[in-house]
């Protein structure tokens, strides 16, 4: 059975960029752009033109530079911010405007101040003027997770009509289950008229950490779109990962999705966006993080050691990280210590490996990790190392 193509839309440099403290120049998020487009993203999403005039010059120099992805302006359905997307995006290749309003009852009714059959005939409108500039255009149905799916399936419906390529459904505020979204999907697959001939884009966030398993079930559900962030930055608790979603699709190939993401480099990606945006990646974050690889439990070790399959999944190189990590710690047992001995010199034999260890297990009490010139100090100090350099 072929695979089906599953997009990948980076929204990095809007909603990834919405961290406090986190604002990116131009000549960054033309450097960030480049890298993601040379990555294989289907679509980056490279700011909210309307905003500023630095938003503005960041959308227009990256139109300009990047060869393959489509580049995405982010608007209100306001004709306004439109037409100065638009005007931002001229030089693009492959230029498309991303409009949209919130479809909640909570976003009707306090942040609109208006009424269900008003917010569809704005969505029809912000479509329909959208296409007098640009052929591609998505539309978002902001807090689409919290939407009553009758009621999305008519707004998605008008979208359709005004001429809307993309159907973007947002869970805004990282609410739904997994099941939830799934179905919701579904239902949108099963109930909206037109919808065959749309992508259909999940847009997650993280607040109770589910956006991940979301935007699996999204596409598990009918959606041909997944919108991420890299390292999963973004709003409060951030979107998706881009590189969790597309390693989650290439692991399970069983589900016959597949992306055009070059998967060795996202850690190199990932490391880009950290150093451009000051934000420190947790050590723990999946696939991308400085632990991802990293064994220190002794049982563990001696397990990778033997075959590195029996407690990765993921081989470090596929992510472009060089190598697992053996991490020495008082946890570590004698084949860890013997596989780092061997990798700074030291040949050991069974016997001395039983006399170093015990040596080892002191030194390690006394610090968190031991590294290279421990293992030297730690060899150099017992009372048998003559023997080993002479051996």
């Amino acid at each position: 059975m072929s695979s089906k193509q599953i997009q990948i839309f980076d929204t990095t440099l809007r909603d990834g960029e919405q961290v406090p403290g986190c604002k990116l120049d131009s000549n960054q998020k033309v450097i960030i752009a480049k890298q993601l487009d040379i990555t294989g993203v289907d679509v980056i999403e490279a700011g909210f033109p309307v905003s500023s005039p630095g938003d503005f010059k960041s959308v227009e120099a990256i139109s300009k530079i990047v060869k393959n992805a489509t580049v995405c302006g982010l608007t209100r359905a306001v004709e306004n911010d439109i037409k100065v997307a638009a005007e931002a995006l001229k030089h693009a290749k492959r230029p498309r405007i991303h409009t949209g309003i919130g479809t909640s009852d909570s976003h009707i009714k306090f942040k609109f101040n208006s009424d269900k059959e008003s917010i569809i005939k704005r969505a029809f409108d912000a479509v329909n003027y959208a296409k007098k500039f640009v052929e591609d255009v998505e539309f978002y149905a902001e807090d689409a997770g919290r939407t009553d799916n009758d009621y999305l399936a008519r707004v998605c419906e008008s979208a359709i009509k005004a001429g809307a390529t993309v159907l973007n459904i947002p869970d805004t505020t990282g609410y739904c289950l997994p099941n939830e979204y799934g179905a919701k999907i579904k239902y949108l697959m099963d109930n909206v008229k037109g919808i065959d001939n749309v992508v259909v884009s999940c847009h997650c966030h993280n607040d109770l950490g589910l956006a991940t398993a979301n935007s699996i079930a999204g596409v598990l559900n009918g959606a041909k779109q997944i919108e991420c962030t890299i390292n999963g930055i973004g709003e409060r608790a951030g979107n998706t990962a881009l590189e969790e979603v597309v390693m989650v699709l290439k692991q399970h190939s069983n589900l016959n999705l597949d992306t055009n993401i070059d998967t060795t480099k996202l850690y190199g990606l990932s490391q880009l966006v950290s150093d451009n945006m000051g934000i420190y990646t947790q050590p723990n974050k999946a696939i991308v993080g400085a632990n991802a690889f990293a064994h220190s439990s002794g049982i563990h070790q001696d397990g990778v050691i033997k075959n590195r399959e029996t407690y990765e999944i993921i081989n470090p190189k596929d992510v472009g990280v060089t190598e697992s990590a053996i991490v020495l710690t008082a946890r570590s047992g004698r084949a860890a210590l013997a596989y780092r001995a061997k990798n700074v010199g030291y040949e050991l034999t069974k016997l001395q490996l039983d006399e170093i260890y015990a040596n080892f297990l002191v030194f390690a009490d006394r610090k968190k990790e031991i590294n290279d010139n421990d293992i030297h100090q730690i060899i150099e100090t017992s009372n048998i190392y003559q023997q080993i350099i002479s051996a």
